[in-house]
């Protein structure tokens, strides 16, 4: 045991990566300045800072997809003059994406073995691919058939998948970027474990998370990036979240949920009955004005369903929506618009934003019925006003709003996925998960956001996996399970047992019918 101690210590000590006075320039932005970096064997790095602080771009030149201005960049003690995706992948560099790259069609093995399938007598050898993907798997305590088709699967297992894949190809440096995402609290569990795992296995990890919360279960080190900038680096263990915090954003931020008081006015909107789906079960609610109501429940809940139902997205099969009083029919989006309801999505690329159009065009693209003159002629004017007031107020990050929406970082992109609504004198503005993968100031904006709107007699309902979150903005919560809305609190009776144990009432029926 004391040998096997000793060992860790002595790998943990080597640096497999070490990158020194990196620089990297895109059309009219420095994204990377003079940056240093260091990854040991046997650790896991936390890489953090703000959105557009330039960890993605870092990570990037390190995986082979940009060029680096200038620097140099050492891998296992060898310097490498062009790092490219082929020489990072024979290297034993992999990066896990926030958004997934796996091909729902393909079997677990034929994800795993993609690129570089078995080939013997130029046949492909499917037996062989499984039973080695199968050994892998198993080597993980993933419990999964490699026959499983991918798409089948829920997102956590699709990310374990992908780490069987960097680890088939002997990855030795894994990369993972908001990992935990779209993760429930059993399956951010399941991943730590595996983490651990890699860990003791002398693999390096770089972790991009804005959880600063979870950080504390498996990390070691810190390196924080900001504006571009390398400003530190430092032992977990040896610093605080506050610490963390103020090098991140240059500044302390005092409260990470501000909140408003403010009187709550006459009741907006009413949704009775309201069916759609497998997921959208007898939904009843109201909302008032100058209230914030927050949707808890854990995935699967019917959460998302509930939001996309009442925005038109999706076909309701039975109930009804009033605003104001009046019943009103919403059979698509245009409709609820039209009425005073918007949905900023959970999905941004998918669902929030055209990625190939600029920022101008996002921004524009919703409200061509308040900037267009009589004639369906773009007023100029009045978008460039709109545009700026949006960049301004959420301090989006860009050099031009002509960017490519695609080119922004994913905070920023969810920034303008807000922002296009904050044009619309709206009744009811609806978020779901409008916080997810942004850092801790970015945030603290969008919930002084939904603070104005609130102030302004505005109806604003959230949807968030993040409890605190929750409890720290919201004034009324109701909670889902099944989807059924199983519990309704008001914010001063609210706490996380009592969410928790609404958000399970379906499981704990079927553990009662199971041990009947």
């Amino acid at each position: 045991m004391l040998h096997e101690k000793k060992d860790r210590v002595k790998f943990m000590q080597e640096n497999i990566v070490e990158i020194k006075h990196v620089n990297k320039s895109f059309p009219g932005v420095k994204a990377l300045n003079d940056v240093s970096f260091k990854l040991r064997s046997g650790e896991v790095l936390a890489l953090l800072g703000e959105n557009g602080a330039g960890k993605s771009t870092l990570m990037k030149i390190l995986s082979g997809v940009y060029p680096k201005d200038n620097g140099t960049i050492t891998v296992f003690g060898k310097d490498i003059d062009e790092m490219t995706p082929k020489k990072a992948r024979e290297l034993g560099i992999a990066i896990i994406h926030q958004e997934l790259n796996m091909c729902g069609h393909l079997s677990v093995a034929e994800n795993i073995f993609l690129g570089r399938e078995i080939v013997k007598k130029g046949i492909l050898s499917d037996h062989e691919m499984k039973q080695e993907a199968g050994s892998i798997l198993k080597k993980l305590n993933i419990d999964l058939d490699p026959d499983t088709i991918v798409g089948d699967l829920s997102v956590s297992k699709q990310q374990m998948v992908e780490i069987a894949k960097a680890l088939s190809a002997n990855a030795r440096i894994l990369i993972m970027d908001e990992p935990t995402s779209a993760l429930t609290s059993k399956e951010i569990h399941e991943l730590f474990a595996i983490i651990r795992q890699l860990k003791n296995d002398g693999c390096g990890i770089v972790y991009i998370s804005h959880r600063l919360e979870e950080l504390q279960y498996i990390v070691d080190r810190v390196t924080i990036l900001r504006d571009g900038q390398y400003i530190t680096s430092m032992d977990f263990k040896s610093t605080t979240l506050s610490e963390i915090i103020a090098n991140m954003v240059g500044r302390e931020i005092k409260e990470k949920f501000p909140r408003v008081e403010c009187r709550r006015g006459k009741r907006i909107l009413e949704v009775r009955n309201l069916n759609a789906g497998k997921l959208v079960r007898n939904i009843n609610f109201e909302l008032y004005a100058g209230e914030i109501v927050g949707i808890a429940g854990l995935m699967g809940a019917g959460r998302t369903e509930t939001t996309r139902a009442i925005f038109g997205v999706d076909k309701k099969s039975s109930g009804y929506i009033k605003l104001d009083g009046k019943k009103i029919i919403i059979n698509k989006p245009a409709d609820a618009k039209k009425a005073g309801i918007v949905l900023a999505p959970e999905d941004r690329k998918k669902d929030g934003l055209c990625t190939k159009l600029s920022v101008r065009e996002n921004i524009a693209l919703p409200n061509l019925d308040i900037i267009c003159n009589g004639t369906g002629v773009v007023n100029k004017k009045k978008e460039a006003v709109m545009v700026d007031k949006v960049v301004k107020e959420l301090k989006v990050k860009l050099a031009d709003p002509e960017a490519d929406a695609g080119s922004l970082s994913g905070g920023n992109q969810q920034k303008v996925v807000v922002g296009k609504w904050l044009a619309r004198n709206s009744r009811v503005v609806i978020f779901d998960e409008p916080t997810r993968g942004i850092d801790v100031a970015a945030k603290v904006e969008i919930y002084n956001l939904m603070n104005d709107l609130k102030n302004k007699g505005v109806g604003v309902l959230f949807v968030s996996s993040e409890m605190p979150e929750i409890l720290g903005i919201s004034d009324r919560i109701l909670v889902m399970c099944d989807g059924r809305i199983t519990g309704e609190l008001e914010i001063g009776e609210a706490t996380q047992d009592i969410i928790l144990e609404y958000a399970t009432k379906f499981d704990r029926k079927v553990e009662a019918a199971v041990s009947q």
